[in-house]
């Protein structure tokens, strides 16, 4: 089959919508609705499938892609600016370090105007360019077109688009639709020439791999289980506080001795473990019930800047409460009824007993409740998913300890006396909830782009809050509820190395570096941009890829290195996140320096093609597809070759354009990206 014949049977296939590899989760209406004096309305309608999003025309600069919908035609006048319609959500990026303002489910997009000339037909051409994006990949930029002919009352005509031939060495498809204008139905618009010569595809087998190695399971990004160790950590750490420890002992006693029957002891003990449980997780349904009323509320209060404001403020509190400056209690009268419920007995009195514990000891358990609150608020979604496994984490630790003390109570006996080293304990969370706290300031900071703390500024500050600690645990400063003479233990000697640790771990991060450094902390600390020493023309990690395919594979033939090709955008979240916390990694950088030529193609590049190379492509039910920039020409280079327009997509090729195993999409593991680059290199390695 000649060249030419393959391309077009390629961009046949890709045009009819049967490549189901090709993403299209958004689908466009078009209606123009008359409003009377002469007057319409262009209505563009979106709707969009579950999890995924586009990003509204407010969104902020150096973000995603702003929707931009454009009316133009003949005898077509517009009348002010176009309006958005939806319900719009917005949340916070740590990949773009500032908010981002999005529509999911459905959109609208209107656009008044009216004919210049009242007795005669308009033809209406409606223009949208968006970007679509779920959790883990964003969609090429798409530029679709829509058309309608707009009739007076009373006027009716039946439009027919012509079938042209296609021209030489070009394209053309071509619909023949029958319209009724007073209907509003839409006519089909003809599809101008696409020279395959000027794309240079010709040299690309992607439907066989050299390889089937390295083929990476992309994982959700979002661990829930990581909520629920969290929460279950925080729930250990608060049995050590003054608050809740000394119960321990006492109310496993009440169970085991209180009781004759002491095998009814235990079950009364199991049972109260798990109203601990229940009550922690309960605390959480109010959260479900105004997700339930109002979905978009928590994104709205993780990126409201003096929210995150009121976030700091309330951690530094907590800190002050810790230090024994003052305590944080609940109300003494709901304590009091709470534990003359108890009086009633059987379960419901051991209910009782199980409140009456969480609302006396929240004085020490409120400032970690509220830090795992703060922490489910910067989840990426289910909000209230994230605090319920936080709560159940931090429930179960208790029910867990209780209940295992109540079958074996001679294990009471190891328990620790308590002392002075639960004061140190309350005091060692004083200074990670200051430490917290400066996050949530950063949040505010990166969300009202003021970028007044910057990275180096945060990590000093945790530096020194840091020294603070060590200098604590070693009893060079002391606290309002620690004895003056404290005895300063080996726990506290080793704790107080490892603060020390700590400072000269973070005092790198403030030296500047072609890479990225302090990777325990990445995803707390300001993004990389936001540095004193961050400059546009470092490149991407010290790296300076290329960013034309043909050029990196002239590159790749000279150096005798594999192409690496990634196809990325400006506005890609999930591109500026593998760069930061998966390529930044120490045994993945170096072989993206050293082992491949680095071709990274911006679907979303601005920049116009010549016109001989602009085109326009039907892609079916009634949407037509603009080629007139460099960005979608990459777009429809991976589309047509690759079977895939999400990003970031990344595909290993040899010199010669063949590729070497299957290529991968989307924010994933370290461990699965190393794993494919590792294939492709070492087979390209084996095999030259």
């Amino acid at each position: 089959m000649k060249f030419k014949n393959w391309f077009l049977l390629i961009l046949l296939f890709l045009a009819t919508g049967i490549n189901a590899q090709i993403k299209n989760p958004v689908k466009f209406k078009l209606t123009v609705n008359e409003l009377g004096n002469n007057q319409y309305e262009a209505v563009l309608n979106a709707t969009m499938e579950s999890g995924w999003h586009i990003y509204s025309k407010d969104i902020p600069e150096d973000t995603g892609i702003p929707t931009e919908y454009k009316v133009s035609g003949k005898n077509i006048e517009l009348i002010g600016k176009f309006t958005e319609t939806g319900k719009k959500h917005e949340e916070f990026s740590e990949a773009f370090g500032g908010k981002i303002i999005f529509y999911s489910n459905s959109a609208g997009f209107k656009q008044k105007f009216k004919l210049k000339d009242g007795t005669k037909p308009g033809d209406v051409v409606a223009e949208i360019t968006y970007q679509t994006c779920d959790d883990r990949v964003c969609l090429a930029p798409n530029t679709l077109e829509f058309t309608q002919k707009v009739t007076p009352k009373g006027a009716t005509e039946e439009v027919t688009a012509d079938i042209v031939e296609p021209a030489k060495d070009s394209v053309k498809m071509v619909e023949t639709v029958t319209a009724d204008p007073g209907k509003g139905e839409m006519t089909v618009k003809e599809v101008s020439k696409l020279d395959p010569k000027q794309l240079k595809i010709e040299s690309i087998d992607f439907q066989k791999p050299l390889t089937d190695c390295g083929t990476a399971a992309v994982k959700d990004s979002e661990n829930y289980w990581t909520y629920l160790f969290l929460g279950f950590i925080g729930g250990l750490i608060a049995l050590l506080t003054p608050c809740v420890f000394p119960m321990i002992p006492l109310t496993v006693s009440f169970f085991t001795k209180g009781n004759k029957d002491k095998s009814k002891g235990k079950r009364d003990a199991l049972m109260y473990g798990f109203f601990i449980l229940l009550i922690f997780v309960l605390l959480s349904v109010p959260f479900h019930l105004i997700d339930g009323i109002a979905g978009n509320v928590f994104n709205e209060i993780s990126t409201s800047i003096w929210l995150n404001i009121v976030f700091f403020i309330v951690f530094i509190f907590f800190a002050g409460s810790f230090f024994g400056y003052y305590d944080i209690s609940l109300p003494s009268s709901i304590a009091n009824k709470s534990s003359k419920a108890e009086e009633a007995g059987g379960i419901i009195g051991i209910f009782f007993m199980a409140l009456t514990l969480v609302i006396v000891s929240f004085s020490c358990t409120g400032p970690i409740l509220g830090s795992l609150l703060g922490g489910s608020l910067s989840g990426s979604s289910h909000i209230p998913t994230l605090l319920t496994l936080a709560l159940t984490g931090f429930g179960l630790a208790w029910a867990i300890i209780f209940g295992l003390l109540a079958l074996f109570p001679q294990a009471l006996q190891s328990l620790p006396k308590s002392g002075g080293w639960m004061n140190t304990v309350k005091v060692v969370l004083g200074f990670i909830e200051l430490a917290l706290a400066l996050k949530f300031l950063s949040k505010a900071d990166l969300v009202s782009k003021t970028f007044l703390l910057k990275r180096e500024l945060f990590i000093g500050i945790w530096i020194i809050i840091a020294i603070g600690l060590a200098l604590y645990l070693f009893g060079i400063i002391r606290f309002p509820h620690d004895d003056k003479k404290p005895k300063i233990s080996i726990g506290r000697k080793i704790l107080g190395v490892l603060g020390i640790g700590f400072v000269i771990y973070m005092i790198q991060g403030l030296v500047p570096s072609e890479r990225p450094k302090l990777q325990l902390l990445s995803g707390i600390l300001p993004p990389l941009n936001v540095s004193y020493f961050h400059d546009e023309k470092d490149g991407i990690l010290g790296m300076h890829p290329e960013h034309d395919f043909f050029k990196a594979l002239e590159l790749a033939k000279k150096e005798d290195k594999p192409v690496l090709i990634d196809f990325t955008g400006y506005g890609c979240e999930n591109c500026r996140k593998m760069e930061e916390f998966v390529w930044s990694e120490p045994d993945i950088l170096p072989i993206l320096q050293n082992d491949i030529v680095l071709a990274s193609l911006y679907v979303d590049d601005k920049e116009e093609l010549p016109e001989d190379q602009k085109t326009k492509i039907d892609v079916g039910e009634g949407q037509v597809k603009k080629v007139k920039t460099i960005g979608d020409r990459w777009s429809l280079f991976q589309q047509v070759n690759f079977n895939n327009n999400s990003q970031p997509h990344y595909v290993l090729i040899t010199p010669d354009g063949k590729v070497i195993n299957a290529p991968v999409s989307g924010y994933m593991p370290k461990e699965d990206f190393k794993k494919f680059l590792e294939c492709g290199v070492n087979y390209y390695k084996k095999n030259k």
